[in-house]
């Protein structure tokens, strides 16, 4: 359970640092680059223990693949509350199919 909390921070943090300056377009591009940059440091400090304390759990692909599953569930929330962007239906069909791939990477074959 540490591992999912700390890849949903990590997360959140980084969905900040990739998108966040979107809703601030008349910015400078290198002001949006070095705040990016500082968001992702952040990140990482939570990125790096979730994956070091994953690894005793997960193989490396299993932790990818939980990181991917998080990272659109955090993007869709992000982008409908912080950039005010409609969830159409065919990106939810795409990410369940994403998702979908999740039962082939745990399933034990």
């Amino acid at each position: 359970m540490h591992t999912i909390l700390l890849l949903t921070v990590s997360n959140i943090f980084m969905t900040f640092a990739w998108y966040g300056h979107l809703k601030y377009k008349e910015s400078p591009l290198w002001i949006a680059i070095l705040a990016s940059w500082g968001i992702a440091f952040v990140e990482y400090c939570f990125q790096v223990p979730a994956n070091r304390i994953g690894h005793y759990e997960f193989t490396a692909a299993q932790l990818k693949t939980i990181q991917e599953v998080i990272t659109l569930i955090v993007f869709c929330v992000f982008s409908v509350l912080y950039l005010k962007e409609e969830l159409k239906w065919n990106y939810l069909v795409g990410f369940g199919m994403m998702i979908g791939a999740v039962f082939f990477v745990f399933k034990e074959w």
